[in-house]
Order: C-alpha cells, then structure tokens, then sequence
C-alpha cells in the first residue's frame, strides 16, 4: 500500500498474501484477563465524572432553586444544559484521539472536568454557575467517547461485553457518590451545602489522572501510528492466549492496510490512516450498506436509550417522590440513595451476563421491564395527582415502579449501548462514529433533562412517564428488528457481519466466528468474504 514503508526499508508489495495464524488448540475457557482487567477499570474511571455530575445535581438543584431564587425553566436549564455543552467534548473526541491517543485523551478529560467542579463549586451567581456546567460539559463529553472506545480496543473478544461495560458501572458509581453526597451536605448551611456538592466532584478527576499513567495505549492506535512493536507487547498483556495475540494482531494490521509480511517494531503509515483523514466522508456522504447499518443501530440505540427518560428519573428522583407523597428534603433524598443502590446493584449484574446471554437477549429483556415500569409509575402517579387523599398503595407503587425501571433499564439498556457501539464501528472510523453517537446520546439527553419539568406541568408528571413508556415499545420493535448478535465476534469481523445481514433475521441465532478454537488453522487471504 502507497504510503506504508517500515522504518529504513521498502516493503514488498504483497499485502495480499495469505497469513497463517498459529494453531489454537483445543477448546478451553480462557481465564479472565486481570491485565486488561486494570486497564479497563483505570479508563473507565472517566465516567465516574458524568454520573457523579448527574447523582449530585438531583439534590443540588433543591437548594440552588432556594438560594438563587430561580424558576422551574431555569432549573431544567441547569440540569440538562452539561449534556447540550458535552456535544463540544464528544466531537473533538474522536480526531483529538486519533491525533494524540486515547490515553492522552482521558487524562485531557479529567483535566477539563476537573476546572468545572471547581468552576461551580465557587460560582456566585447563575450565570457562572451555567459557565461551570459549560467547562465541566465539556470534560464530560470527552471522556463519554473515549472510555469505551479504549477498553474495547484493549480488551479480548472473551470479555469485551463484560469489560467494556464498565463504564456504564462507573456512571452508576457516580450517580450513587453524587446522591450520597447531597445527603451527606444536605444539613450544611443553604449557600455552603450545594458548592460543597458540586465542588467534590473534582476529587475524582485527580484520582484518575494519577491512576491513568499506569495504563498503557490502546493497540489498535499503535497500530494505525506504526508502531507495532509497542501494539505487539500490549496485546501480549491484555489476550487471553499468545495465539490470540498474534491473531489480534493481524486482524488490526489488515484493518489498518498494513501487508501481514511486515514484522518491523515501526513502520511509516500514511497520514490518511493515521490521522483520520476522509473520515467523514466515509461516514457520511458515501457509506457502504455496512457502515450505513452500523450507523443506524449506533444512532439509533443512542437515541433510545435517553428517549425513554433515564435521566429524567435519575435527575429528578426528588421531585417524583415529593409528586408522589414524600414531603421532607430527607425523605426524598433517602428515597433516591435507594435509587442509587438498586441501580448500581443491577448493573453489576449486568457485566458478568453480557458475554453469557448476549447482547440481544439482555437488552430486549432490558426494554420489556423499562415498558411495564413506566407504564405502572405513569399509572400510579396519575392516579396521586387526581386524588385529594393520600393513597398509600399508590405511593408505594410509585416508589417501587422507579426502582424497577432502573433496575430493568441497568441490566441491559444502561451498559449494552456503549458496549454495542464500541464493538460495531470499523478500526478506522471507530473513533469518529463513536463521537456521533455520544452527540446523539447527549442530545437527546439535554432536551428529555430540560423539558422534563415543563411536559410535567403540562401533561402531568404521569403522562410524561406515559409518553416515556411510548418511546420505550417503540424502541423494543427497532432492537428487535435492527440490531444483530455481536457477542464473541472480532472487532475486525464486524465489516463482515453488517455487510451480509438482513434486518428481518436478526434473531439471536449462534454466529459462526472465524477466531472460534473449533479450527486448528485460520486462514485469511484475499478472497475473505
């Protein structure tokens, strides 16, 4: 290929050759990797950032309304403004990446977040307050791109669902740290309490600069720099067998139009490859069928995941439970830590059946469970808001529905969107069709958080839930039909699996996999389908 030449010598024009992977051996359930295990906790540590914003403005906003003295508009403004500012982060993500790596980026992230905690802690009047959210957003869009990216490309395809689910653990980790400190500040005086909140969440973005210099690049980015070498030793840590690694190594250098008879540690890549140049138009304005239905299962599980109200509920806890008969500031906060715990419960349960059950069966089991809990919150709550007693039963139903809806929703809905869409984009468009999806995420999220208030008042906070519940079957029929079975195939295999699949067959039927131990020999050359 024009322009790639190792180090000092001409390479032979025989990229097409055949390449022979060494023998796999018998079946034998490969160990969990602890190495990629480390690495993958240590980048998705990131997400801490945007969950811990998320956690601690549920009860934050309580106070910031009473001491700014602000509105209900004013007050979605600020909830849902981070995720509008976080599109800046998400866009330059994935060319920033590309030019200085992914691990450069996450500790670029944490530096960004970290400004905006402080931004906010300190802010002394609305305007600087929606400034913060501004710079924070910003590190937040960043490291929403750039975890799941890096541990899917770090990770073997054994575990890749359940390590590149962690960063959705990590969200709900700090949604869980946010809601324990808005507890915990809650007694302190009304002008001290919310700063207190808001300023804490720099703590994480330090923690994760420092632990950050223990991991090493993603091998996939090695590879598409030249340096084959260093791509060499890291999947040699992070597979789950030398064969693997070897294997692993082929794929990414045939994705990235390296000739599988180049061996050299570095080697000279185009900058087209190298840089991402005609990303976009590949993406774009010329797709092939396969990219194109690769974008629409990206988009469009992005799309619904925010659509059905997630953030909604977990921003707004509070005020749902004060709709539904909670009347203190402690209850509704205690309420919502009981939200927390549930929700991180269920995510960690999530990781370990990923790679067991498999993607589609997880997230339609998911959505199903979102569906009925909304229904029965929106019923429960309508039937509060046209009832001049109190009814138990209903605010018990009420309480109950929200935790179902998150449990359902962080069992499958919650981690498969960012494991789906990590796995599903091709090496050289992966960082760039990421970012579009996370802008799609944040959008959608940003409009649910800011209008959530207002479709209350005019709806009743029952019929928004309704209106939820709506989107959420809308979202099961568009899974059902659209989104294949990744589990246990390659990230290079997934070109092959868009190219050849109809919606209409999208059952979750076993996938023959070219890495399966069951061949002695794999054997790829030019004539791959």
């Amino acid at each position: 290929m024009t322009g790639l030449t190792p180090e000092n010598q001409s390479v032979p024009s025989t990229a097409q050759a055949t390449k022979h992977v060494p023998e796999l051996g018998p079946p034998v359930k490969p160990k969990r990797n602890k190495y990629a295990f480390a690495c993958a906790i240590l980048a998705s540590m990131t997400s801490i950032l945007l969950g811990y914003d998320i956690g601690v403005m549920s009860g934050a906003l309580i106070y910031i309304k009473r001491d700014f003295k602000i509105t209900d508009l004013q007050v979605g403004i600020l909830a849902g403004i981070l995720n509008i500012f976080s599109l800046i982060g998400s866009c330059a993500a994935g060319k920033t990446s590309d030019w200085i790596g992914r691990r450069n980026t996450i500790v670029f992230a944490g530096a960004i977040f970290f400004a905006g905690a402080i931004l906010m802690g300190v802010a002394p009047n609305y305007a600087f307050l929606v400034f913060g959210r501004f710079v924070a957003g910003i590190g937040v869009g960043y490291a929403l791109m750039i975890a799941p990216v890096y541990t899917a490309e770090v990770a073997p395809a054994s575990s890749r669902g359940f390590l590149t689910s962690f960063p959705e653990v990590f969200i709900n980790a700090g949604i869980m740290l946010g809601y324990v400190s808005n507890l915990a500040f809650s007694k302190f005086p009304l002008k001290l309490g919310w700063r207190f909140m808001l300023g804490v969440g720099s703590i994480p973005s330090v923690i994760l600069a420092i632990g950050v210099l223990a991991m090493p690049e993603s091998p996939r980015w090695l590879v598409i720099q030249g340096r084959l070498g260093e791509a060499k030793r890291v999947l040699d840590k992070t597979s789950d067998s030398p064969s693997e690694a070897a294997l692993r190594l082929e794929e990414i250098k045939e994705a990235a139009g390296i000739p599988a008879d180049c061996h050299d540690d570095v080697v000279q890549v185009s900058r087209k490859t190298s840089h991402g140049s005609g990303v976009w138009k590949e993406l774009l304005i010329r797709p092939t069928p396969a990219v194109r239905r690769v974008m629409i299962a990206a988009m469009g599980i992005h799309f619904f995941q925010q659509a059905s109200g997630i953030d909604a509920v977990v921003l707004f806890s509070p005020r749902i439970f004060k709709t539904a008969g909670l009347k203190t500031d402690h209850q509704q906060l205690l309420a919502t830590v009981a939200v927390g715990i549930v929700k991180t419960s269920f995510i960690l349960v999530a990781t370990f059946l990923i790679d067991r059950v498999g993607r589609r069966p997880l997230l339609l089991t998911s959505v199903g469970g979102m569906i009925l809990s909304l229904a029965a919150l929106g019923t429960s709550l309508t039937i509060i808001d046209h009832t001049e007693k109190k009814v138990t039963w209903a605010l018990v139903l009420s309480i109950a529905t929200v935790m179902t809806y998150v449990a359902t929703f962080s069992i499958g809905a919650g981690p498969i969107t960012w494991v789906y869409t990590s796995e599903i984009f091709p090496l050289r468009l992966r960082s760039q069709g990421s970012s579009m999806a996370v802008v799609v995420n944040r959008v959608t999220s940003g409009v649910i958080s800011m209008t959530f208030l207002l479709m209350s008042k005019a709806m009743t906070t029952g019929g928004a839930f309704y209106l939820f519940g709506g989107i959420a079957t809308v979202a099961w029929v568009f899974f059902y039909n659209f989104l294949p079975e990744t589990r246990g195939r390659s990230l290079e295999d997934m070109d092959e699996l868009f190219s050849g699949f109809r919606w209409r067959d999208s059952k979750s039927k076993p996938m023959n996999n070219k890495n399966s131990n069951s061949n002695p020999e794999v054997e790829i050359g030019p004539n791959k389908q």
